[in-house]
């Protein structure tokens, strides 16, 4: 099929890829469909209320692909999702990969009706999947009283109202177009200002990753791979695609409040948990109240999305669960991890090695075209299978992505270490990782700066055990004024910041630390809060009554 969205794909490079048995011909539903051929009643995906085999998701997935359709969806068109993890996300995705639509599962339960309206507007979304009680302010905005203002949307679905599919419905089919080169995924993920960037990938470059990782961890038709972290994210959804191709069962994690996790694990006989560091920690929180010795069957955690603590790896050692630490992002994937013979020195302080289908060098920090010396610390890039084929509808950020020599930049520090291990140092980005999920500080900050009391403000992480940052906002009023740190959040609230993305911590000073341009010091706040020399007070967040 002709590829409809302007893409780094070239000639060259993919023939390379497939000579090296990095991609294929074959799509995500191609694969998920040959499971189903081959072990029809084996089940695929398992969740609190339902459990379908690989049968039955397929079937529904081309149920719904035959919908969309029906509905004048084309090949290259978006199909936008706004679920928390269940059975019909993949559903979606499969029938994205079935007809070559873009699927984009990446609208988070913490982003609001003015982000969701504002990202399916931009990236001029065919069609829309939610529910009218998900989301940062659903109980004061619904997303559906919107949907007339969408002049590209030809379906919608509210999952509210009704199933996604029927599952009983017969005779309706589509066209397939197997090519796994065209985009299959586009997730929005932010830079350093926080403006959404709609990061695209093909089936190809997905499974590169999911291959390779479920491969190196043996992790096949028998795993059975629960996902802590939701499938609006790039972890999440990659162990869904490495778990469809192998012929595994997926788990998702949708208890609720309250509810024990390591008897679900247990229950769910998981064999594989996915996650960030802080579902470790509650995790061995619980496991060491219970004095339980092991949790179940499970003999593996993908630990992502944040620095893993060494008390943490070591936790889960002495509970026989053998960490694996890793190093990814949204463009690349999972490309860094351990290795389950890793020694625990390996595991608890580094990232471990490249897997097969994709390099790391690294360049110096303050040059990005010139290579560190072996040992020395700099910017993390990469290259390989798995990479981006660049961002939707944004040349300049492609562009700037990547150096002369084809390398993407991450914007990460680290170094690689005499065993080839990466060790990540630190991050160049102004990101805030709250237990995985990344905050940006500039928006918060341009929000808080609407109010006409505040002269300055910055956003700055103050170090959590178990969550690793939390969001400290620092201001300095204008003379004569002040405020409440309440008064603050009321209006940071008022403004449309996420309720998930609330400081949880203020800081009023008569000055704020400056560079000698005018600019915030930072790292000297920062350096102030770990001293003691300044206390932020804890806040919290407390919504008004409608």
């Amino acid at each position: 099929m002709k590829n409809t969205t302007l893409t780094l794909l070239n000639y060259k490079e993919a023939l390379d890829f497939r000579r090296k048995g990095h991609w294929g011909d074959t799509t995500i539903y191609q694969r998920t469909r040959e499971q189903a051929e081959r072990s029809p009643d084996a089940f695929a995906i398992r969740t609190s209320q339902d459990r379908l085999t690989y049968r039955e998701i397929v079937a529904r997935a081309d149920l719904f692909a035959a919908d969309l359709h029906r509905k004048g969806v084309q090949a290259g068109d978006r199909v936008a999702v706004w679920l928390p993890s269940c059975a019909d996300v993949a559903i979606v995705i499969l029938a994205c990969s079935r007809n070559g639509y873009v699927c984009c599962p990446s609208l988070h339960r913490d982003h609001t009706v003015e982000d969701i309206d504002g990202l399916l507007q931009r990236m001029r979304a065919s069609a829309f999947v939610g529910r009218d009680d998900y989301g940062a302010d659903a109980d004061k905005k619904n997303i559906f009283d919107l949907s007339g203002h969408w002049p590209t949307v030809k379906a919608v679905y509210n999952l509210s109202k009704q199933p996604l599919v029927d599952a009983a419905a017969k005779g309706l089919d589509s066209p397939r177009v197997d090519d796994p080169d065209t985009i299959v995924y586009l997730a929005f993920t932010s830079g350093t200002t926080g403006i959404p960037k709609g990061v695209m990938h093909s089936d190809n470059t997905l499974l590169a990753n999911a291959l390779a990782i479920s491969k190196d961890w043996k992790l096949g038709a028998d795993a059975v791979n629960y996902s802590m972290s939701p499938l609006s994210h790039n972890l999440g959804l990659g162990a869904l695609i490495m778990t469809l191709v192998r012929g595994g069962e997926f788990v998702v994690h949708d208890l609720g409040r309250g509810a024990s996790v390591v008897e679900r694990i247990v229950e769910t006989g998981a064999t594989f948990v996915i996650g960030v560091p802080t579902h470790a920690i509650d995790m061995l929180a619980e496991l060491r109240k219970r004095n339980m010795k092991s949790l179940g069957k499970v003999r593996g955690f993908r630990i992502s999305g944040a620095p893993v603590p060494p008390s943490v790896a070591a936790g889960l050692l002495e509970h026989g669960v053998t960490p694996q630490s890793g190093f990814g992002m949204t463009e690349a994937g999972s490309h860094h991890y351990t290795l389950p013979d890793d020694d625990a020195a390996t595991i608890c302080e580094t990232s471990g090695r490249a897997c097969e289908t994709y390099e790391v060098r690294i360049f110096k920090a303050d040059d990005p075209e010139t290579e560190a010396a072996p040992g020395e610390a700099g910017q993390i890039c990469g290259r390989g299978a798995s990479l981006m084929l660049g961002y939707f509808d944004d040349q300049a950020s492609t562009e700037s992505s990547f150096n002369k020599q084809g390398w993407f930049l991450t914007g990460d520090l680290g170094m690689i270490d005499h065993r080839g291990c990466l060790r990540v140092t630190g991050r160049k980005k102004d990101i805030i990782i709250r237990g995985g999920h990344n905050i940006y500080p500039a928006r918060i900050e341009g929000l808080a700066l609407r109010h006409t009391s505040i002269q300055r403000a910055a956003a700055v992480p103050v170090a959590d055990a178990r969550l690793g940052e939390k969001v400290c906002l620092a201001v300095s009023f204008r003379s004569g004024s002040e405020l409440s740190a309440d008064h603050v959040l009321q209006h940071l609230d008022e403004c449309g910041l996420s309720k998930f993305d609330m400081p949880e911590y203020f800081l009023a000073l008569a000055d704020l630390p400056l560079t000698a341009s005018g600019k915030i010091l930072k790292r000297e706040l920062v350096r102030q809060i770990e001293d003691g020399a300044v206390r932020p007070e804890p806040v919290r967040f407390v919504a008004k009554a409608s």
